[in-house]
């Protein structure tokens, strides 16, 4: 079998704008058009009103732009704190200097994901809002972010997959001279654009918004199904420790996700039907 892309990966400088000493590399770009794309889309569910219960959302577009400032600082540290943690301590701990190049790429989305659930409940506790529903809120932008940050790990060659002799090969710079899987891509499709497809029928198609926590648990379970698939294409991370056989840390990571998803859509099934207080 020929591959379909014995072509070599496309020559897409990392930097996207130069100026003189400064640069502007796509993998900022990507993040930054994530935030600020979520944020917008974020203030656009919030200025639904049918799309709540009692056509009340649960914060004002006030309070979105300081959520903004939670998430930024919940992608990028904790990003690069679980890249740094769970999945690459050994490089890290002997290189720190690295640990702040972010722009090098190595970001950990399960890193990020943690961070987020703890800012969020912050968020919560400080402006005295449902923490439910803001991650409701969240989960529903989030796979705009997802989706333009793995095409940068695409435009960064990192991240790739595993080698294969199917037609969707191709040659990453730094991945040897074999064919492999651009699972970045296949990420980017299904953690980000099937994902968004099916929180926007949720949110638009089922009010899934009125009872709070049922549009997390989606986006949990329905990652944690994405990202298990994905990772039976992706190139594991050498030598850790929970790579099992054909399983894969990213794998075992997305486990309590799973978990932890089935009972979000049961609680908020259960308690926050119709005419019944929301906890």
């Amino acid at each position: 079998m020929t591959p379909l892309a014995l072509l070599t990966f496309p020559d897409i400088d990392p930097v996207a704008i130069e100026f003189g000493p400064f640069s502007v590399k796509w993998y900022g770009l990507a993040y930054m058009s994530g935030l600020l794309l979520g944020w917008l889309y974020i203030r656009r569910l919030v200025s639904t009103p049918k799309l709540w219960r009692g056509d009340k959302p649960p914060i004002t577009l006030e309070r979105v732009d300081d959520l903004l400032l939670f998430m930024t600082a919940a992608v990028i540290i904790g990003g690069r704190l679980g890249q740094v943690l769970l999945y690459d301590p050994d490089f890290y701990f002997a290189n720190p200097a690295e640990i702040i190049k972010v722009w090098k790429g190595g970001m950990s989305f399960h890193g990020a994901f943690i961070a987020s659930a703890l800012l969020l409940w912050l968020f919560g506790r400080v402006y005295n809002v449902s923490a439910r529903s803001v991650m409701d809120l969240c989960c529903a932008a989030s796979p705009i972010g997802i989706f333009f940050g793995r095409t940068a790990n695409f435009i960064n060659s990192e991240h790739w997959g595993r080698v294969t002799d199917a037609y969707v090969g191709m040659v990453f710079p730094n991945g040897g001279e074999s064919p492999r899987h651009p699972s970045q891509l296949y990420e980017a499709l299904l953690e980000g654009l099937v994902m968004f497809i099916i929180l926007r029928f949720a949110t638009h198609h089922l009010f899934a918004l009125k009872r709070p926590g049922l549009v997390t648990g989606l986006w949990l379970v329905w990652y944690a199904i994405a990202r298990s698939i994905c990772e039976f294409f992706r190139e594991p991370e050498v030598g850790h420790i929970l790579n099992v056989g054909p399983f894969t840390a990213g794998q075992v990571y997305c486990l309590p996700m799973l978990a932890l998803g089935i009972y979000m859509i049961w609680t908020a099934n259960r308690t926050n039907t119709p005419g019944k207080a929301a906890v």
